[in-house]
């Protein structure tokens, strides 16, 4: 699967990795979050590292929808529902500063955006409840929308029951985007190391990031890493893993030009690609990582729905992207419990990284600055004040229990196929017990391999991603290539290779 920004590599400036260097700040992740702190920073004359086991926007920063709204779905109607409205508000207010600063560094980059209406619609009549919500919030929390009428959404090719409408969003290519701030980073005096995977950290008596290159230190570290690389506060208890899908089509007849998420199942996302917007793109059907029983039909799903509604249209690419959601359903930005004020983090958004992320940065920066409270402007302090309220404790248990189911199912299933088992498919993997304990035997490129089929991170059984040909922990979202290399996720060691037993011919 490759995303439709993504075809062929845009390599950064990369510098070789120079083991012991100390730097003002390190961070680990080159993706939206840690690419926008460390431009932040470097122009502001610190000296500053990002380092990455891929390239940059090699997660979920380079294969999203590219949109860049304020209006989500039915993010702000849900947080209305457990939060006190202040609370809702400065989301808003950090999300349009986010939103404003990326904006604007893609206007001075170069970087072709596109404007559009953004609305968040119903399949159905049950879902229209849920819009009239989502535009009390979104009143309520400052935002310009109102209910669209039946021609405003026109264009679409089906009906939705009720739509909440708001102007002057953008959409763009974020691949591109994030190209362009690995190469401000760099002309800022900064330091990019690529291909370099972080494999864990200590505070005393220096922050130091461990990597498989050697080590470095800093007087702080950022860990924009998707999900925290370290479980200091067990933040990977408190948040959800989930991957969602997109296709881009070439359609023959008009494609909608509004950027369109539904509010109600299955999700669907579209939005108008290129200049003419003559391409189309559709998202959707996100669900826990390794909780489904094929990821493929999550994306031959996608393409029957579309070819349904917009007859001739062709796939010309597919991707899929992780992403993480908190309990609370607020990210987490600032301080990593433990860490003594010297390493700090940013999850939990919710597949609305292009507009997240960059506030996370202002406030992440901010903070490493030393800037004063006052100085600061007031969602900062607001979304920095974590409420706990009992909707948040019921999801948080909700989901946790989700995670010990997952864990048990797991190993049930693996005790009842005992190897040898019938070697795989191409593209195809297999859970199976083996001197009590799991093994993950998969094939993949004509080339059988079998690892160990336990989670490095807490000891999940792992599940096998038909789509990408990866094996999945469904307890908290790491994942893995066929020969165990750890891919993202809070693991971060790789998975062992298990010996392949001969004494069955087609037996792996």
């Amino acid at each position: 699967m490759t995303s439709l920004w993504m075809p062929h590599p845009r390599p950064a400036a990369a510098t070789p990795f120079t083991p012991g260097a100390h730097h003002d700040v390190v961070i680990v992740g080159a993706g939206l979050t840690g690419l926008c702190t460390a431009v932040l920073l470097a122009v502001d004359g610190f000296d500053v590292c990002v380092v990455d086991a891929g390239e940059v926007a090699s997660g979920a920063s380079g294969n999203n929808t590219g949109k860049v709204s304020l209006l989500q779905g039915s993010v702000l109607s849900t947080l209305r529902a457990h939060h006190p409205a202040a609370l809702v508000r400065a989301y808003v207010e950090a999300n349009r500063d986010g939103q404003e600063w990326l904006l604007a560094f893609a206007d001075a980059a170069g970087i072709p955006r596109t404007t559009h209406t953004a609305f968040s619609y119903a399949h159905t009549a049950d879902g229209a409840d849920t819009v009239d919500q989502e535009h009390a919030a979104a009143r309520e929390a400052g935002l310009p929308v109102r209910i669209a009428t039946a021609a405003d959404t026109g264009e679409l090719p089906f009906p939705p029951s009720r739509a909440v409408a708001l102007e002057d969003q953008s959409a763009l290519d974020p691949a591109a985007l994030t190209a362009a701030l690995a190469a401000a980073f760099v002309a800022a005096g900064g330091t990019l190391h690529t291909g370099v995977r972080a494999t864990g950290l200590s505070v005393l008596p220096r922050p130091t990031l461990r990597t498989r290159a050697g080590a470095l230190t800093a007087e702080q570290i950022v860990l924009a890493t998707g999900t925290p690389i370290v479980d200091r506060g067990l933040t990977f208890a408190k948040v959800s893993g989930s991957r969602s899908y997109c296709v881009s089509f070439q359609t023959p007849g008009a494609v909608p030009q509004g950027l369109y998420l539904s509010v109600d199942g299955p999700s669907r996302s579209l939005r108008p690609v290129d200049a003419d917007g003559s391409r189309l793109i559709v998202g959707g059907n996100g669900h826990p990582v390794g909780r489904v029983d094929s990821e493929r039909h999550q994306v031959d799903d996608l393409i029957a729905w579309t070819q349904q509604h917009f007859p001739g249209a062709e796939p010309t690419h597919r991707w899929s992207a992780q992403d993480y959601t908190s309990h609370n359903l607020v990210p987490f930005v600032g301080a990593l419990p433990r860490g003594l004020g010297r390493v700090r983090f940013a999850t939990g958004y919710a597949k609305w990284g292009l507009t997240n992320a960059p506030w996370a940065a202002l406030r992440l920066a901010a903070e490493i600055r030393g800037q004063a409270r006052e100085e600061l402007p007031r969602w900062m302090t607001m979304i920095g004040t974590r409420l706990t309220m009992p909707g948040d404790l019921a999801r948080g248990a909700v989901e946790n229990a989700r995670v010990a189911g997952a864990a048990a199912r797991g190993w049930l299933a693996a005790e009842r196929q005992a190897v040898p088992v019938v070697q795989p498919a191409e593209g195809q993997g297999v859970v199976a017990q083996r001197g009590g304990a799991p093994v993950a035997i998969s094939t993949v490129g004509g080339r059988t391999r079998a690892v160990s089929a336990v989670c490095s991170h807490l000891g999940g059984v792992l599940s096998w991603n038909d789509a990408e040909c990866t094996w999945d922990c469904p307890l908290h979202a790491s994942r893995f290539a066929p020969d165990g290399t750890r891919l993202e996720g809070p693991a971060v060691r790789d998975l062992p290779a298990v010996p392949r037993r001969t004494d069955a011919p087609g037996r792996g």
